[in-house]
């Protein structure tokens, strides 16, 4: 009997509505510009405001896919973030309410760095191999934050992504094989008492691309697999010249030429549209790469098979694949995602400046937001400890 393949059914991506451009950014540092957009391959950051948070974000981008499918077929909801809202209750607990979604739902918050939802997503797929009449909900929400004046500044960045998960899946679907590799370095982390992340940025780097590797190394081993085979390669991207530094170190492992900059932007240039607007996502990274692949593709990608790699510091990688399906193009969202992007506030740096000086309030009192511009859920405030939602009529 022919096995029934498993992947992405939907994907949706959300960010703020507020950016800053990197080279309003870049005026008020005294650096020159092209440090951002050549070194780093950084245009904009997105900001969220006051009242926007990873359950907002995470909660906006999910509501289409659970609009337009059948919302009590969803038992199982995952949502990956390192920005967590507390230290107990799952921040999935605060979508399965704002969402409506079935009580008789698995609901999970999953964390490690921004390896967390590639761990959903293999986690989702093997239970619908056993609940095949079901779906899953995976939902990938973060805030990058560094200190003002870091060398992180211009990687910050904020968004959220959703899957539905199924079995004979519209979009992508998933290859068995999956190569691994994990080992506790310090390369990036933020202790429970600190609102920003620390990096060592060179050595995470260095960590970055030996992961790569040994699970290139498995996954090929596996599957019998070579670079030939695949048409083309999304990464876990902290800002989007890694990709392309990734899969030249990739090449030259494998004895291939160094790409030249046809050959990389055919392979990995249309999943770094969408990451060069936002900044960095975090656990959502790889997955606003593969949406923003799928999205804005002049190429028909129907039979073509991508490779894909998640990495989250500290550390643990994976290299998988999948293969993109006839119809692809049926279940996207490119329209709304390109409104999205073209419809956002931009900051001047002292509103950028404000923003990122506000800090939750700690003292259990009441307090009420401001209302920014959201998406269809915002934070309205905090009362007795607790976080207080609300939908907002757009």
């Amino acid at each position: 009997m022919h096995a029934r393949s498993v992947g992405i059914d939907a994907l949706s991506f959300y960010c703020p509505r507020y950016a800053l451009d990197l080279k309003v950014l870049a005026e008020a540092r005294s650096v020159d510009p092209q440090k951002y957009a050549a070194g780093l391959g950084q245009d904009c950051m997105a900001v969220p405001p006051p009242d926007e948070d990873v359950v907002t974000m995470g909660a906006s981008a999910a509501l289409p896919l659970v609009q337009e499918g059948d919302r009590d077929a969803i038992a199982l909801l995952l949502f990956a973030t390192e920005s967590g809202v507390d230290q107990s209750k799952a921040a999935a607990l605060h979508l399965h309410g704002l969402l409506d979604l079935p009580h008789g739902c698995r609901a999970v918050e999953m964390k490690q760095a921004c390896y967390s939802a590639t761990a959903a997503l293999q986690l989702a797929c093997a239970w619908l191999a056993l609940h095949p009449d079901r779906t899953a909900l995976i939902v990938a929400a973060d805030i990058a934050r560094y200190e003002l004046r870091s060398p992180g500044e211009p990687t910050q960045g904020a968004g959220a992504v959703a899957m539905r998960l199924a079995v004979e899946p519209r979009l992508l679907a998933l290859d068995p094989e999956a190569g691994l590799f994990a080992d506790d370095v310090m390369d990036f982390w933020r202790p429970n008492y600190r609102s920003e992340a620390l990096v060592d940025g060179q050595y995470s780097t260095r960590v970055y691309l030996q992961s790569l590797l040994h699970c290139w190394a498995q996954y090929r081993e596996q599957s019998g697999r070579g670079l030939a085979d695949f048409d083309r390669f999304c990464y876990h991207l902290p800002f989007t010249r890694m990709a392309e530094k990734a899969h030249g170190r990739l090449a030259r492992a494998c004895g291939a030429p160094a790409p030249d900059a046809e050959t990389l932007a055919r392979l990995v240039g249309d999943g770094l549209r969408y990451n060069r607007q936002t900044g960095n996502t975090y656990a959502a990274s790889l997955y606003e790469g593969l949406t923003s692949l799928l999205d804005t593709s002049d190429a028909d990608l129907a039979g073509c098979r991508i490779g894909l790699f998640s990495y989250g510091s500290g550390c643990t990688g994976e290299f998988f694949s999948g293969v993109v399906q006839p119809d692809y193009r049926v279940a996207l969202r490119a329209e709304a995602h390109r409104r999205l992007l073209e419809d956002r506030t931009a900051l001047e740096y002292q509103q950028y400046e404000d923003i990122f000086q506000l800090a939750v309030p700690t003292d259990g009192g009441e307090h009420a937001f401001a209302q920014y511009r959201t998406g269809p859920f915002r934070l309205a405030g905090i009362g007795q400890h607790k976080r207080i939602y609300e939908r907002v009529d757009e």
